[in-house]
């Protein structure tokens, strides 16, 4: 039986759908902002990459999750 997947990872999928990269990309994309804050990094996916709210607040989340 399979789990099924919950909170910020749950959006993986339709981001990287919507987005045509992989969420490695994401996560990489970050790392060089590290020193933003939540809503900061939030925003720069947004202006940077054009993501919506939705999308940018879940990659970020799930990242500093870790």
């Amino acid at each position: 039986m399979t789990e099924q997947v919950k909170g910020p990872a749950s959006y993986f999928p339709s981001i990287e759908k919507k987005y045509g990269k992989p969420m490695q990309f994401w996560f990489d994309a970050l790392a060089k902002v590290t020193d933003l804050k939540h809503m900061e990094q939030v925003n720069w996916l947004k202006t940077e990459h054009g993501m919506g709210h939705g999308h940018a607040n879940a990659v970020v989340a799930y990242l500093r999750a870790k």
